[in-house]
């Protein structure tokens, strides 16, 4: 039996990156082979390394230095830092802690395949070559699936240099959003699959199976807010005013916490999804958020995180998302991402 070893985004405190994460092992799991996600922490040398060599501005590069937190939720923001690697160590399969290119190229003889994905993980503003599997064997076949580069044009030159040159050798490369597979053809000559989020690959009794129980009492509006804008808690009051429910949020930010509104705070990647799975509305600006509700089938009041004239947008993955639905629906969509996996593990 072929063992693989994944390389995503673990450490970031997400709930959605830490459910596709989950998702992706299980679903591989499925199709008969072994599989762990290889556990990157970079120590702070490595961190060090990989900002310098990702060709930002300094300033950039300092601000990624230092340490993030919203003063309101630091008990909360360490709660969820605590529960996160506890649904790891319960539910998925992960190798000994890598902390630089030496370990991971150690650990990566141990695999026979090596995938990397899904999540932004080849975003070129934080330009990283682990995520890219450059620490692999030579003999060692990589796959890509539902990368994504979360931008909407080509970035600088240097950048695109990288980008061509870790890119090369490939197995197989799928990425998760059409624009991201224009993009990448431009700076690479790859022509990549486009393979949904792995969120999508299980089905809602699997996502039910996995669930916290939710919430309980009245029906609630749930708010899933990652960015910051002014116009969401207008809507939320709206949309309070007009079906006169209790309003409950799950906070990623400092407006949530001077918000007013009752929070889940500090709940893990379980909690998330009953939260969601028991709202009568959830609203979110989030992707994974609205793909869950989709997948619960969750009324959803989605607000766009970005201006459509923003050249840091990342509407386009929300966009593909809702086109794919309506066009395939999630059968077809888990079929194919699914299929797609079988194949290239199996050639």
């Amino acid at each position: 039996m072929a063992r693989i070893g994944i390389m995503t985004f673990l450490h970031n405190d997400n709930y959605g990156s830490s459910l596709q994460a989950y998702a992706l092992q299980r679903v591989i799991r499925t199709l008969g082979y072994e599989c762990e996600h290889i556990d990157y922490l970079p120590d702070r040398a490595e961190k060090i390394r990989n900002l310098i060599g990702s060709g930002n501005h300094p300033k950039l590069i300092i601000d990624g230095l230092r340490k993030r937190s919203v003063k309101a939720g630091q008990e909360g923001a360490r709660k969820k830092s605590d529960a996160i690697p506890a649904f790891y160590r319960e539910y998925m399969q992960l190798s000994p802690v890598c902390r630089n290119r030496r370990e991971l190229a150690e650990q990566a003889g141990k695999y026979d395949i090596l995938l990397c994905g899904s999540d932004q993980i080849w975003n070129p503003v934080w330009l990283n070559p682990a995520y890219f599997l450059t620490f692999a064997p030579e003999e060692t076949p990589k796959i890509a699936y539902a990368a994504s580069l979360g931008i909407r044009t080509v970035p600088a030159a240097g950048k695109v240099r990288k980008i061509r040159k870790w890119t090369r050798g490939f197995r197989a490369v799928s990425v998760r959003e059409e624009e991201g597979a224009e993009l990448l053809e431009q700076m690479t000559g790859i022509r990549a699959d486009v393979m949904p989020d792995p969120v999508c690959l299980l089905d809602r009794a699997a996502w039910e199976e996995t669930a916290a129980p939710g919430p309980g009492g009245e029906p609630y509006i749930l708010c899933y807010f990652i960015g910051e804008n002014e116009e969401y808690a207008a809507h939320v009051k709206q949309l309070q005013a007009e079906t006169g429910l209790r309003v409950l949020d799950i906070p990623v930010n400092a407006a949530s916490y001077r918000s007013g509104r009752e929070l889940l705070d500090g709940i893990g990647p379980r909690e998330f999804l009953g939260a969601v799975r028991n709202a009568a509305v959830l609203c979110t600006d989030s992707f994974h958020g609205l793909a869950f509700a989709t997948i619960f089938g969750v009324r959803t009041e989605l607000i766009r995180r970005y201006r459509e004239d923003d050249p840091e947008s990342k509407n386009s993955r929300v966009d593909h998302f809702l086109r794919l639905v309506n066009e395939k629906g999630m059968e077809q969509i888990r079929e194919e991402g699914t299929a797609w996996l079988r194949d290239v593990l199996s050639e």
